[in-house]
């Protein structure tokens, strides 16, 4: 019989995940929160700065309260939510989660600082995951002494609404950890997709290049921006234009994926436009701060 190392044994009842914390309660982060209370497991939803707390937990409320208005929730199962959800401003939580998902800003340096501090407080078999869009989950796993138990898992917005889950498996990601996240994904009643861990993953290395040549013809003057909305819309079936996209992923989200993509990939075809740059420089990032490629 061969030796098996901790996160290599079985996990009770599947997937195992019975509490989870979220660092980060910005739009992904909320998201995250408001898909894992819905199903019935344990959520604290952890921010060091108290207003993104605040601004994360009305916006799960207004989500709910929206919902039930609609029909789509019942009080009963709103309740059952609510119970399932708390916020906290300190990362005590973190030591008693089997799942702790990081959605902070889309920063190497940072995401490094914050994967070595939680390193030193989860669990032994607790899976530490990254939201990140771009940014690869081998270096990230680097930061902790546990890179079998670290991966990807990249929702996107709006996370309660869009069903796929890109799950990236790092360099050292163990099957066991794949597995796991793979049948909570489908607990919350997502559809996990599995990539490998390649800057860009499948999702952002060919969305963002459509984007940014979008933005390249707004500002070359090709087109005005409902033009190139108005034709990619209806002449390749996209529900929504790219411009309009850019401004719903945030245009600082945009221009942060295509500076990794270009510095890790070497390739000036995805040098981000100058228009791009320009708008984040001035603060229009978007429907998070009201104006982008339109005002909102």
């Amino acid at each position: 019989m061969t030796d098996r190392s901790p996160s290599d044994q079985p996990i009770p009842n599947g997937h195992g995940i019975q509490s989870v914390a979220v660092i980060g309660a910005g739009t992904m982060g909320s998201g995250i929160a408001q898909v894992v209370a819905e199903a019935g497991v344990s959520i604290t939803m952890i921010d060091v700065a108290a207003p993104a707390i605040e601004r994360g937990h009305r916006l799960i409320e207004r989500n709910w309260e929206r919902a039930i208005a609609k029909g789509r929730f019942d009080q009963g199962r709103a309740a059952a939510a609510r119970a399932a959800l708390s916020v906290a401003s300190t990362y005590d939580a973190v030591p008693t989660a089997d799942l702790i998902v990081e959605a902070i800003v889309e920063d190497v340096e940072a995401k490094q600082r914050l994967f070595a501090e939680l390193n030193a407080k989860m669990s032994d078999q607790a899976v530490l995951a990254s939201n990140t869009s771009s940014i690869s989950i081998t270096q990230l796993a680097a930061a902790t002494d546990r890179p079998d138990r670290v991966i990807g898992i990249h929702f996107f917005n709006p996370v309660p609404i869009m069903t796929l889950v890109e799950v990236v498996r790092g360099l050292l990601t163990s099957d066991q950890t794949l597995h796991r996240v793979d049948g909570f994904a489908k607990h919350l009643g997502k559809i996990p997709v599995e990539v490998n861990d390649f800057p860009g993953f499948v999702s952002n290395r060919v969305l963002m290049p459509m984007i940014n040549e979008a933005v390249f013809c707004l500002g070359e003057g090709v087109a005005a921006k409902e033009a190139i909305d108005q034709i990619m819309q209806l002449g390749m079936a996209h529900p929504m234009g790219p411009l309009a996209l850019a401004d719903l992923i945030g245009l600082d989200v945009c221009l942060d994926i295509l500076t990794t993509l270009q510095r890790d990939l070497g390739e000036d075809k995805y040098r981000p436009a100058p228009l791009l740059r320009r708008l984040v420089a001035a603060g229009k990032l978007g429907r998070k701060t009201g104006e982008g490629f339109y005002r909102y």
